[in-house]
């Protein structure tokens, strides 16, 4: 017993990967730290955690990025402002039309234009639509994260594809929409359009209540994601999150309705919040979400108004929107994404290019706290968490 003390003692001292767990016990313990990733089957893009481990429970991890770096906003720096608009498609790469829209209020905010209402609408409707998709998609990938396989992931995606079919139908493209103008929209939305809209709209919520049905108060579910991943309310506000996020951890803060920017103070939807912000909460708050943006595109498609989808001060840049200039100044937009706050500052020195542009991403400032949730949990628990924060890296690394 003296000789196997004494050597633990050596070996104590030519490696600092042992710790003693309890000082008055002779158990002596050792940390791994290993790397999941760069391409592990649960991360939402090339992603990678390097993580230490005392046995199961993470000890410390660090989010590892910039596999995806592809010099957006340095791009967008040596390009005109309307050129700009296809690359934030590939921003979030499944909230294009989320993208451009909070590219084209940054704009116009800088050049003072005047949206017509029929844009308004059709925008919001854009948004709204956006948003189903996105919170449907992450709940699938959450339940996939959760050992779910992809049965959850399937039936998201079959409504998914319905609202795709709409994108394509308006912009041309499923994924990659390039929709939005300044001042407008690329075209106009058809009444057989908002039609299918409407069907969408009225066949959602049963499919809402199916997916309830089948997880909100599953066993394993429950078990695997009530009391994991815990966000306390003042981390979540000191961090500068958003989005779902946020508000599951009980933050009132939507910015459809702290800015009422376009004509969202024109409609009457409530602010979802969770109560302890655990993996679970930011399950829910998804899942009410997405009944609050039916409400929205309710309202918007009955009183969506006729008339012209350019504003006048944009005609003659329509067929030249390299000449497109904007006054001397700065201006910062915002939307709110389906993951958190989207914003664009920009800096405008009187030509046809941005002097300076930045993305405010909210993927990139969502993934700041992971280490912070994750410490204590076990691993496997770690790739739920991860998955519960909703990330594309495209938006992370830009």
């Amino acid at each position: 017993m003296t000789t196997r003390t004494n050597s633990l003692k050596t070996t104590m001292q030519t490696s600092k990967n042992y710790e003693v767990r309890d000082p008055q016990s002779s158990i002596e313990t050792q940390t791994l730290a290993i790397n999941v990733g760069p391409q592990h089957p649960s991360t939402h893009g090339v992603f990678r955690m390097n993580v230490v481990l005392d046995g199961e429970v993470v000890t410390s991890l660090k989010p590892v990025m910039g596999y995806l770096h592809r010099n957006h906003e340095q791009i967008a720096e040596n390009m005109s402002y309307a050129a700009s608009m296809p690359y934030t498609d590939r921003l979030d790469y499944f909230n294009s039309m989320t993208n451009n829209f909070g590219w084209a209020l940054t704009v116009e905010k800088l050049a003072a234009i005047d949206v017509p209402e029929r844009v308004e609408y059709v925008r919001v409707i854009m948004a709204e639509l956006t948003r189903l998709v996105n919170h449907v998609s992450a709940i699938g990938f959450l339940l996939n994260d959760l050992g779910a396989f992809f049965t959850p992931v399937l039936y998201a995606f079959r409504e998914r594809e319905k609202i795709l079919d709409i994108f394509e139908e308006v912009s041309g493209s499923r994924m990659m929409c390039n929709y939005f103008r300044f001042g407008g929209l690329r075209r106009d939305v058809t009444p057989a359009v908002l039609e299918k809209i409407r069907g969408i709209v009225n066949k959602f919520p049963a499919f809402l209540d199916e997916f309830e049905t089948l997880l909100t108060k599953n066993e394993i579910l429950c078990m695997r994601c009530q009391n994991v991943g815990i966000l306390p309310r003042d981390l979540a506000v000191n961090a500068s999150i958003t989005g779902p996020l946020l508000r599951a951890s009980g933050v009132n803060y939507d910015i459809r309705k702290v800015d009422g920017y376009s004509v969202y103070n024109r409609f009457e939807f409530k602010v979802p919040l969770g109560p302890k912000g655990d993996v679970y909460d930011r399950y829910y708050v998804r899942i009410l979400e997405m009944r609050e943006s039916l409400k929205i595109l309710d309202q918007a498609l009955k009183g969506i108004p006729a008339g012209e989808i350019m504003a006048k001060k944009m005609l003659p840049f329509v067929k030249s929107p390299r000449n497109f200039k904007p006054p001397v100044g700065e201006a910062y937009g915002r939307v709110e994404g389906p993951k958190g706050e989207l914003g664009f500052y920009v800096v405008s020195d009187g030509t046809a290019q941005p002097w300076r542009y930045h993305v405010r991403a909210p993927s990139f400032i969502n993934l700041t706290i992971l280490e912070d949730m994750c410490r204590g949990q076990k691993l496997a628990d770690a790739i739920v968490i991860l998955g519960s924060i909703d990330i594309v890296l495209g938006e992370v690394d830009r």
